[in-house]
């Protein structure tokens, strides 16, 4: 029996295996672009199946930690403040640790953070939705290419403008 955590990638295939035989086997450049867009709908659910982190959550500051015993409470107080300021800079070293921290996250691998709370990973999500605009793009772009040779050649059949390239 085929486990529950492996139906996303069972999906994933059937799509990607079904938009490629739909795009290597159809004349029709409408039904071409259909399964090229099927294609790319399976490799977006891939990168989004992989990235989701069982336990994670997103990594959203909510509050930021006070440094050191701040009177003042403004931030105008710190620009005043000469040495006072000085003593109140971020720690160098808390900084370096957040940037790897950052740097193995957008590796794809979740990070422990603070309290031992795990973040799951947000690129590989931005990066989809960047790929399914330019998914839409594309798809639009060659849709509006086929409309064009549908009014040149009178048809959409790959063999039939191929033939006719021939004649010419």
């Amino acid at each position: 029996m085929i486990a529950l955590g492996q139906f996303n990638y069972i999906i994933v295939v059937v799509l990607m295996m079904l938009g490629f035989y739909i795009l290597i086997s159809q004349g029709n450049l409408v039904k071409k672009v259909v399964g090229l867009n099927i294609f790319q709908t399976s490799v977006i659910i891939f990168y989004v199946s992989t990235a989701k982190i069982v336990g994670g959550t997103a990594p959203i500051l909510i509050g930021m930690e006070s440094h050191g015993s701040d009177d003042h409470g403004s931030a105008d107080a710190h620009l005043e403040g000469g040495a006072d300021a000085a003593a109140h800079t971020p720690d160098v070293a808390a900084l370096l640790g957040d940037t790897l921290a950052g740097a193995a996250e957008a590796a794809g691998h979740a990070v422990a953070g603070a309290g031992d709370i795990l973040y799951s990973n947000p690129l590989p999500h931005v990066l989809m939705l960047t790929a399914i605009v330019v998914g839409v793009a594309t798809m639009s772009l060659a849709f509006a290419l086929t409309v064009r040779i549908k009014e040149a050649y009178g048809t959409i059949e790959d063999d039939e403008i191929t033939v006719m390239d021939m004649e010419s």
